[in-house]
């Protein structure tokens, strides 16, 4: 990565626009500070639903945990659906002297962590459902936090490296929420304290040493709530490629959703492996050394050519393939294989496709809000997920139905980025 002399921001306040197009590049620092809040949201995001929610409603009803787990999901993803956009849109209206996105990283890490142990502390799961939405209310305004400074500060010949970095830490936190959810705490309720803890301690770093140019007042518009709701409707009519973005990333995530949402069930019920806990702990790190094979190198790659689609493309039919393989062969073999290259693929789609959507904004002025919007197609498939899920799992095949149907959407979300014309 190019090291930048600037003190690691970046961007000088002084002598360039808030709302410019970067040019400066990113030093180490800078980067690893936001590689490590982006680590912090995303355990504090992916740990409970993977490991400590299935526990906790397995123990609240043990019958009815299947249900329960796509009741919980899906809600805590329908609050994630709107949270995140109208955090991102009040982010862009920030005139704050600390920045438009460190206050609310701390805001939302403060939030998030709040919802995690009130979440801890339920035994119904109405309960559940409440603490978890909290939950996502907070963690989704860090989000907006967190991931717009790449479309802020990163220059478009950096940007596909840095996101592969930054996308990196989503599947480690999966993994280090889950080594310490099964191996150094063990309990529910100090699972979930940990990971509060922890998602406003590794938020810190970044926030406190890096500065950003803060929104002088005269730029932020006047306030109109009729304008403000209207913004979040960004038409596909006027800005196709946005919504092509957005629609490839929406169906590659709703089979990623598809894939993950019961993987603690389908080892235990399907695979019948002892331990579906450590299990998912197993596959995770597979997973996750797999990303890191090819996330970085992709992510260099790509700037390197200037090229984006056919990086979308690839990685759709890795997943795919990993998918398939799920669905024809139910052995922990199979599940050991299908995580690796689930991962290889997952890493090149972590890089490039953040790259990619950061080149399809619509307005410089709306780069928080509009990641917001695209953010949608990340929660969105956490709410029709548990949907579709259970109806295929009970009518449709069982877990081969379920695995074939996620192998099919991954495929169609990778052919449809051929749409996107301003992208190379």
């Amino acid at each position: 990565m190019t090291h930048s002399s600037a003190a690691d921001s970046g961007v000088s306040p002084t002598t360039h626009s808030v709302l410019a197009e970067p040019t400066t590049p990113v030093g180490y620092g800078w980067t690893a500070g936001l590689s490590l809040a982006t680590l912090a949201v995303f355990m504090a995001f992916m740990t409970p639903i993977q490991i400590l929610l299935p526990l906790q409603l397995e123990r609240i009803d043990p019958q009815g945990k299947n249900d329960a787990l796509s009741l919980v999901t899906g809600l805590g993803a329908l609050v994630a659906v709107l949270a995140n956009p109208l955090a991102g849109a009040w982010s862009d209206r920030t005139t704050s002297r600390f920045g438009r996105r460190r206050p609310w990283i701390v805001g939302g890490a403060l939030a998030g962590a709040a919802g995690l142990v009130f979440t801890a502390a339920q035994h119904t799961v109405a309960g559940v459902a409440v603490g978890w939405c909290l939950a996502q209310a907070g963690l989704n305004a860090m989000l907006a936090g967190v991931t717009t400074p790449v479309a802020d500060r990163v220059p478009l010949a950096q940007r596909a490296q840095v996101s592969g970095w930054t996308g990196l830490m989503q599947s480690f936190g999966l993994v280090l929420g889950a080594l310490l959810t099964t191996l150094v705490v063990t309990g529910v309720g100090s699972g979930y304290a940990t990971l509060a803890v922890l998602t406003v301690v590794l938020a810190l770093p970044f926030v406190l040493r890096h500065g950003e140019p803060a929104l002088p007042r005269e730029l932020r518009p006047a306030f109109d709530a009729r304008a403000f709701a209207r913004s979040f409707w960004v038409s596909p009519r006027r800005h196709p490629d946005f919504g092509w973005a957005w629609l490839t990333r929406f169906l590659i995530n709703l089979g990623n959703a598809l894939g993950t949402l019961y993987l603690f069930y389908f080892l235990a019920d399907a695979v019948r492996y002892a331990d579906p806990g450590t299990g998912v702990l197993i596959l995770t790190v597979v997973y996750t050394l797999c990303a890191a094979v090819t996330a970085i190198p992709a992510g260099v790659l790509s700037d390197r050519v200037g090229r984006r689609k056919s990086f979308v493309v690839l990685c759709s039919l890795v997943m795919t393939a990993a998918a398939l393989l799920l669905a024809l062969v139910h052995t922990w073999p199979a599940a050991l294989a299908a995580a690796a290259v689930l991962g290889a693929g997952y890493g090149i789609y972590l890089a490039v496709d953040q790259a990619l959507v950061t080149q399809v904004l619509p307005e410089a002025a709306d780069r928080a809000k509009d990641l917001g919007v695209i953010n949608i197609a990340n929660s969105g498939p956490q709410v029709l997920a548990p949907a579709l899920a259970s109806p295929v799992i009970a009518h449709l095949g069982g877990y081969t139905g379920l695995y074939a149907a996620a192998a099919a959407v991954t495929l169609l979300g990778g052919l449809l980025v051929g749409r996107i014309r301003s992208v190379s």
